[in-house]
């Protein structure tokens, strides 16, 4: 009828599209109708069942803030409009539509619609007639028909545009009415309503993880685990009030309904059966249960094996430690052979806890949760998610054990034997389970090789660096604290200064107020939803240039940033029993493969400010005599896209060991390389790491502070310099499009299901990471395999050095006295020849009392 209709609205949001067919699995559980009928929209189906509703007795009510409705209401209708904002709901009746709309009836809304027009609905109505107007003509003359026949009456520019635009008017009537006749099979006892199919519910909620909604709805609240008098084991107590009786949620399994055979071995005797089934196998699933989450200190409560589904055996460890370290040495054999392979979940934190009894483990790893990572890294990788996802088993919480909910929160210890031999043999033969099937997957998915050689004997590395940790020089930091803070305090004053005023320069909207109403530094800045003036980091670097007081509030919250997030923070993170710091490295995190660091993110330390590197001064060797050594691939990002891509002229320009931004800098402004300035050579600098990862003409523009049109001249010569990275680009991102995921030189997928989405933004941010992902995640992989090398040759050569940190391309090194000639050798080698590339990789490396020495 009208092809404008709707047409200014935006494309449905990827999310919703997605959500859409999980709402109407929803909707059916709850035995709530969808109706959908082609060719009329839910206004015109919701209005013929409201009418429907009204002639056979029933109040309706339509629940909607959409204006249109109000056209329906009548004596037995209502619109009842949801509350916003902490405003409660409003229900609207003939007489509250006859006062906001200022009509006789609710239906000369229809009246008012068509003359004022609806922008949501890309409604014309006529030009120049507000909301205002509409509401008095229709109040005047009844309706558009009777205007229309009053038109004379009207004067002025109103007439004019009603006169010229009477169809347009007409049309907008008809488009803003709505249907009362919709062809419907359901009859008012299609909407009485039915108890939820809770099987079915509790399975959908299981699956979107809506745990507060299934215990709210289906009452699923569990106790915590109590042993009965003949030792049998109830994981869950008696039913909940409410709930016994009811059928299991969907088919999914659990420990109740899975016949299984978990053994206590509590006993020596038992313990050296144990340990001798052990040694027959090939392979065994062990975990540990524990103290606490703290891997440096928590102690062994107890030890679950398993190498046979639905068997476990869960040996228990007195609290006495040396008691501890006496049972947990009988195990040391079967640990330290390299003959069986071992498999858990999470099993850096096992070795952890194994290492503070002194017992390392060998032989090939498995992790449950790294092979899942791998196989769908944007999901969640705990073991619960794999048990559903796997084997359609629901496991049993550990708070449901020791108290986390609704009781006070207590170690692990506390839980009675035969309830933590339950909760921890399932967590043993569920991981053995799954061991089997995700090997089966890596296979399929030909992950196998990136899982054997880089991602599983990573763990024992990674386990080692945050086990030794870092040293921290404290005085340090205290003495630099005071350096900041002096700085604040000259930055604040230089800030009131300029602006004339003193105010709380860390108030979002005093800093507002200040910059765009007393000193205007740009008339069209922007505001947030909540009304106030957006002064992000963002929108600030992007007028800089507008005033001088903007630098300086940078400046100022950089400042404050260094004290509270690194300088007073890192001294509170030095743990009590050794001393340092013990970070964490997660493998499973982050999509490209990177690996990322946590308690404290030592990854983020600060190297491009001259103030935040000041902080690297207080990481330093553990001892006096030894020293802190550092190894840093030079451009390995550049040097792996001209790998990838096969340009001839960036391999051309490695090979001959040239200056990369200047051998750019050169090809792309038609100079020699003699020739280039500083400026040439920064901007290409910029170019090559933002172009590579599909920065657009506009982000390039605003990174450099230039033209959108420069910007883009600057990409295009790029792309003239360098057409194999233009082709690799464009290849990736057809990979993407095509298979839905991209790979790196050693098979790392990262899926991009939002490569075909609608939307130009998300499409653009799909598109981008296609081109990354591979440079990056490859970057990623080859210094996880130089890391294992070195790890190796440090073992074997009996070294006393220790690798400490990985930051990004970056090794660490804590070197003892008279091995530094020896690691320099051992680092280059390892590094250099992790991986052959078209062009040679290359170490930079350095020594020093501290790591900004040594960096």
């Amino acid at each position: 009828m009208y092809e404008a209709y709707k047409a200014n609205r935006e494309a449905t949001p990827e999310d919703i599209k997605a959500s859409v067919p999980y709402i109407k699995k929803l909707l059916e559980a709850y035995r709530i109708p969808a109706i959908e009928v082609p060719g009329y929209e839910a206004d015109d189906v919701i209005g013929t069942l409201s009418k429907m509703g009204e002639e056979q007795g029933f109040d309706v009510y339509m629940m909607t803030p959409d204006k249109d409705y109000a056209q329906l209401v009548s004596d037995h209708i209502f619109m009842y409009k949801p509350g916003r904002g902490g405003q409660p709901a409003e229900v609207l009746g003939p007489d509250e539509v006859r006062e906001k709309f200022l009509v006789e009836h609710p239906i000369q809304v229809i009246d008012i619609l068509a003359l004022q027009g609806d922008s949501s609905d890309n409604i014309p109505g006529a030009p120049g007639i507000g909301p205002k107007n509409a509401s008095k003509l229709v109040a005047q003359y009844g309706s558009v028909e009777g205007l229309y026949e009053h038109l004379e009456e009207i004067k002025g520019k109103q007439k004019e545009s009603l006169k010229e635009n009477k169809d347009q008017v007409m049309l907008s009537k008809t488009l803003a009415t709505i249907v009362l006749d919709v062809p419907l099979a359901e009859t008012p006892g299609d909407f009485l309503r039915k108890d939820p199919d809770q099987p079915t519910l509790g399975a959908l909620f299981q699956d979107l993880e809506f745990k507060t909604l299934a215990r709210r709805i289906l009452g699923e609240e569990r106790t915590v685990a109590s042993v009965d008098a003949n030792g049998q084991t109830s994981l869950f107590g008696g039913p909940v009030e409410g709930t016994q009786g009811q059928a299991p949620i969907g088919d999914r399994r659990d420990i109740e309904s899975v016949e299984h055979r978990y053994v206590l071995v509590d006993e020596e005797e038992g313990i050296s059966q144990l340990v001798k089934l052990l040694k027959d196998q090939d392979g065994f699933c062990f975990d540990t249960e524990t103290t606490g989450l703290d891997p440096v200190a928590a102690e062994l409560v107890g030890l679950a094996f398993s190498w046979e589904a639905h068997n476990a055996y869960y040996v228990s460890f007195p609290e006495d430690q040396s008691e501890c370290k006496q049972r947990i040495g009988l195990f040391r054999e079967v640990f330290e052979t390299e003959k069986i392979w071992k498999t858990g979940q999470n099993l850096k934190y096992d070795l952890h806890i194994l290492k503070n009894y002194d017992i390392e483990v060998k032989g090939e790893l498995f992790d449950t949760m790294l092979a899942h990572f791998l196989l769908k890294p944007e999901l969640k990788h705990n073991l619960n998610v794999l048990a559903e996802e796997y084997l359609n088993y629901r496991m049993v919480a550990i708070d449901e054990l020791i108290g986390k909910k609704g009781g006070p929160q207590r170690s692990f210890r506390s839980v009675d034997k035969h309830v933590a031999k339950e909760y921890a043999g399932e967590d043993a033969d569920i991981t053995w389970q799954l061991t089997a099937l995700l090997k089966k997957e890596l296979e399929e998915l030909h992950l196998t090789d990136l899982a054997r050689n880089i991602e599983m004997p990573l763990v024992p590395v990674l386990m080692e660096m945050e086990h030794h940790g870092v040293t921290l020089d404290v005085d340090a930091l205290k003495q630099f604290s005071g350096e900041l803070r002096e700085g604040i305090l000259t930055t604040e004053k230089e800030i009131h200064d300029l602006a004339g005023m003193e105010f709380n320069i860390s108030s979002p909207r005093q800093l507002g107020e200040v910059l765009f109403e007393r000193l205007k530094i740009a008339p069209d800045a922007k505001k947030t939803k909540t009304g106030q003036y957006a002064t992000s980091e963002e929108v600030l670097v992007q007028m800089a240039d507008k005033h001088e007081i903007v630098d300086k509030v940078l400046e100022y919250r950089s400042l404050r940033k260094l004290l509270s997030t690194y300088v007073e923070a890192l001294p509170k993170m030095v743990h009590t029993k050794t001393g340092r710091i013990h970070s964490s490295f997660n493998q499973a995190l982050v999509s490209t493969g990177r690996l990322s660091s946590a308690n404290p993110n030592l990854q983020n330390i600060p190297i491009r400010e001259e103030r935040g590197r000041e902080i690297r001064k207080a990481f330093v060797p553990s001892r006096a005599d030894r020293v802190f050594f550092s190894a840093d691939y030079s451009q390995i990002e550049l040097r792996i896209m001209a790998h990838l891509s096969g340009d001839e002229h960036m391999i051309e320009a490695f090979h001959q060991d040239a200056d990369i931004h200047t051998a750019t800098a050169a090809r792309i402004f038609r100079v020699a390389p003699g020739e280039v300035t500083r400026d040439m050579r920064s901007r290409a600098k910029t170019a090559n790491f933002g172009i590579i990862y599909g920065i657009s003409a506009f982000g390039l523009a605003q990174r450099m502070r230039i033209s959108r049109s420069d910007a883009r001249e600057l990409i295009d010569g790029y792309f003239e310099s360098y057409p194999g990275i233009k082709a690799f680009m464009e290849a990736c991102v057809k990979e993407a499009r095509d298979q839905g995921y991209v790979r790196t030189m050693f098979g790392r997928r990262r899926y991009l299901p939002d490569i075909l989405s609608r939307n130009s933004n998300v499409r653009g941010n799909a598109e981008r990471n296609a081109i990354n992902s591979p440079i990056q995640g490859s970057a990623a992989d080859i210094i996880k395999i130089a890391m294992i090398r070195i790890h190796r040759r440090l073992e074997s050569g009996k070294m006393a050095s220790k690798m400490i940190l990985q930051v990004h391309d970056e090794l660490n090194f804590d070197v003892a006295p008279g091995e530094l000639e020896a690691i320099r050798l051992l680092v280059r080698e390892e590094m250099e020849q992790a991986v052959s590339l078209k062009v040679p990789l290359v170490v930079d490396m350095g020594q020093g009392r501290n790591w900004l020495e040594a960096h």
